[in-house]
């Protein structure tokens, strides 16, 4: 994927492209969104699934398989969260958000170009 296909599913034409964990021109982001989205590793997309167990039968979303930085995961689970107007934690390298959220986690990481799968039922 070229970086200017990129920057366009980020932020659409006609904007200097940004990128969307730290708001740096992509030319000097220090996450190197860039090389994330073209990694070996996104080749297999995201799940996002919902659980409930050991939670008292209280429902997060929970969003697996991202191959991220720690810092990275955390500034993207910040945003996701105000996305979601919901709370939510990173652990484990799993970011968890409050709530049935999982429709509009997708579409969003789809926006950022990162590949996402519904997982579960």
């Amino acid at each position: 994927m070229s970086l200017s296909k990129l920057a366009e599913m980020i932020h659409g034409s006609g904007h200097t492209p940004v990128c969307s964990l730290c708001g740096r021109p992509l030319g000097g982001c220090v996450c190197d969104i860039s090389k994330l989205a073209m990694s070996p590793s996104q080749t297999q997309p995201v799940r996002v699934g919902r659980e409930t167990k050991g939670r008292a039968g209280k429902g997060v979303t929970v969003i697996s398989g991202l191959a991220l930085a720690p810092e990275q995961l955390q500034a993207l689970a910040t945003e996701l969260k105000k996305r979601c107007g919901s709370g939510g934690t990173v652990r484990e390298g799993v970011i968890e958000i409050q709530g049935e959220h999982r429709d509009t986690l997708i579409a969003e990481l789809a926006r950022r170009g990162i590949l996402a799968k519904r997982a579960g039922g």
